[in-house]
């Protein structure tokens, strides 16, 4: 029988307790792993195949996709008819220009007002202080209904504006706490030593505090940018043109609540043919994922620096 024996402590160092591995029940053994790696790999699959069922749906042929019931794993003749006919100038090349445009303007605004408002808040002698930092908390506690932000957004005269896709969501609490939590984490001595050379608050900003906070600037980038690109609810108040919707109202239209796909407020050129409809649904969903798997790479560096924002300190 094998016994545990705890191991002695090292001569002047902290008494820590370690137990020798029992065969059979390890972690580390292979037996452990291929149970862990079998696991892991359900998981992996578990995620793939739907994304690879609506892309292979997206590019099948139509006789795979009567034959296949409306979800085709895999191909036989590869064709991009759902997509030559949903970028052909119709509604959806439309959303796809808006949802890139609100996107881009959207997220350089909340940057910008994002860094300046945690810049303030994170200067503890700044004018105002208190009152905006709780006015700022209060807004996570306590969210406006639909209809104040509606008729605030009508008297404001921004409907069917594409403007009311941005500035109702301009500035997010959350995301400015963690920035002002980031600047004050910097060394105070920087500053004031900046300071003392004459810099004035925006050179420190620009030119101090900014490259600095590169990490954390980024994923708060991707935080707003990701709900920009996915945010469909205000389109679905404040635009009453089909032209001006975004790519996902466009998305929920015509695939969560099944509308008709051919002709219509799709507006496929003439004489370019149209796909089925489950081949138009497939395609319009890998559209609306594309930009934001594009640009995930490029900030991914900064991700992992970014998550581990105030939870080392020292």
């Amino acid at each position: 029988m094998t016994t545990l024996s705890p191991t002695r402590p090292a001569r002047g160092g902290t008494s820590r307790r370690s137990y020798s591995a029992i065969p059979g029940e390890s972690p580390g053994t292979p037996p452990w792993r291929a149970l862990k790696s079998l696991f892991l790999l359900i998981c992996v699959l578990l995620v793939v195949l739907p994304f690879l069922a609506i892309i292979s749906t997206s590019i099948a042929s139509p006789d795979q996709i009567t034959k296949a019931g409306g979800f085709v794993l895999w191909p036989d003749s590869p064709t991009f008819e759902s997509y030559s006919a949903l970028l052909s100038g119709g509604l959806v090349s439309q959303a796809m220009m808006v949802s890139v445009g609100v996107t881009v303007v959207g997220t350089a605004l909340s940057l910008a007002t994002s860094i300046l408002l945690a810049y303030g808040l994170s200067r503890p002698g700044s004018f105002g202080h208190k009152p905006v930092l709780m006015l700022l908390l209060m807004s996570l506690l306590f969210v406006p209904g639909v209809i104040p932000t509606y008729l605030m957004v009508k008297q404001l005269g921004l409907i069917n504006s594409y403007w009311s896709l941005i500035l109702p969501t301009m500035v997010n609490a959350f995301n400015v706490i963690v920035l002002r939590s980031f600047f004050m984490s910097l060394p105070r001595e920087l500053i004031d030593a900046a300071r003392i050379d004459g810099a004035s608050e925006w050179s420190i900003l620009t030119k101090i505090v900014i490259p600095l906070s590169k990490a954390s600037i980024g994923v708060i980038g991707l935080f707003y940018a990701v709900t920009y690109w996915n945010a469909f609810f205000n389109a679905l108040l404040f635009m009453n043109d089909a032209a001006k919707w975004p790519m996902q109202l466009v998305l929920r239209t015509y695939v969560v609540n099944n509308a008709s796909l051919s002709g219509g407020q799709l507006d496929v050129a003439a004489g370019v043919p149209v796909p089925p409809a489950q081949s138009l649904q497939a395609a319009i969903l890998v559209l609306s994922i594309v930009p934001i798997v594009l640009v995930y790479p490029f900030v991914q560096r900064h991700m992992n620096k970014g998550v581990m924002i105030g939870a080392v300190k020292g």
